[in-house]
């Protein structure tokens, strides 16, 4: 089968076999793979605990046909298309395991959609609402908007009935768009001034659920955008991995601060993130009220260009690969 794998000699498309699934996994004839930010950091030397070895190959996210069951398997069966989160998902085949693998309808759900929703539905499902303790009427800022796991956000913060719905971008072309997908306050932080608008917004108070995509330098005014007992969650350090923290600030204020991630949760953990998810979001992505923006997809041998495409930050939304078959 063909693959992306990372190796001494940096992404490479390599011919490997065919995984075989494990007793509790499935084999699944890939359709199409969602990027993440977590896969483009990965090959630039993070690790984020995705399955390999000495060829490791990329990708935690990917849609596809399941054509073999493991023997401990329930509830799926040879034929089921299924959107699965784990690793090793830019080939033409990989395995998940069954709990991680949802069945989804092709004709509801494009395959570039089922490529890529299941990961940014789960984060921002559990920043806002589990992590943010979201109740309807309250406000939502969600800092750094315009990446796929920001729209996201914002449709989720509209769809369960936010007061306010606030959503940031540097680029003035990317924050014009936001009100598309259900920012009703734009905010734009390339302006020093960024965090009065948001004061403003909300009565001097700060919002009631911040969720950072950024970090860095940021952390501080994010604070002081996030109203006194409010909820803070880092989810992103697009703006840097470390910054200057003012612990008299965060005291001050009260916060709930919480920084969260799936790459440390066990396999049990990330299915009942999954679970929630889905039990709370499913029919507002059924009835297109939840979607991801595809900025452009790419074939499989062409994953350098998609990688690079993200590294420069210039898109809106979503890349996906697709494999062709």
């Amino acid at each position: 089968m063909k693959a992306v794998t990372l190796g001494d000699d940096g992404v490479e498309i390599k011919d490997l076999p065919n995984p075989e699934p494990t007793s509790e996994q499935v084999l699944v004839k890939v359709k199409s793979c969602g990027l993440n930010r977590s896969d483009l950091l990965e090959t630039q030397g993070q690790s984020f605990g995705h399955t390999g070895g000495d060829t490791k190959i990329i990708g935690g996210e990917f849609a596809g046909e399941i054509v073999k069951l493991g023997e401990g398997v329930e509830n799926l069966k040879v034929g089921d298309k299924v959107m699965c989160r784990g690793g090793s998902g830019w080939a033409e085949y990989a395995v998940a395991n069954h709990k991680r693998a949802i069945k989804f309808n092709p004709e509801q759900i494009s395959w570039e959609q089922a490529a890529s929703i299941q990961g940014n539905l789960q984060t921002m499902h559990d920043a806002i609402v589990t992590n943010g303790k979201f109740i309807s009427g309250q406000s939502v800022f969600i800092q750094g908007a315009s990446s796929g796991v920001g729209i996201i956000g914002l449709q989720i913060a509209k769809a369960l009935g936010a007061s306010k719905v606030l959503g940031s971008s540097t680029n003035q072309d990317k924050l014009s768009k936001l009100s598309s997908y259900g920012a009703n306050i734009l905010i734009d932080t390339s302006k020093e001034n960024w965090l009065d608008a948001v004061l403003d917004a909300t009565d001097g108070k700060g919002v009631d659920v911040l969720i950072d995509m950024l970090s860095g330098d940021f952390v501080n005014k994010n604070m002081e955008a996030t109203k006194i007992n409010g909820h803070f969650i880092n989810i992103g350090r697009l703006a840097g991995m470390n910054g200057n923290f003012n612990y008299d600030l965060h005291a001050k204020r009260r916060l709930h601060y919480v920084g969260t991630t799936g790459r440390t949760r066990s396999v049990e953990e990330n299915i009942d993130v999954a679970r929630v998810a889905n039990t709370d979001l499913w029919n507002y992505v059924i009835d297109g009220k939840i979607r991801h923006v595809i900025f452009k997809t790419f074939s499989l041998d062409d994953a350098n260009s998609a990688l690079n495409l993200m590294n420069e930050n210039k898109h809106f939304g979503k890349l996906v690969l697709l494999t062709n078959q």
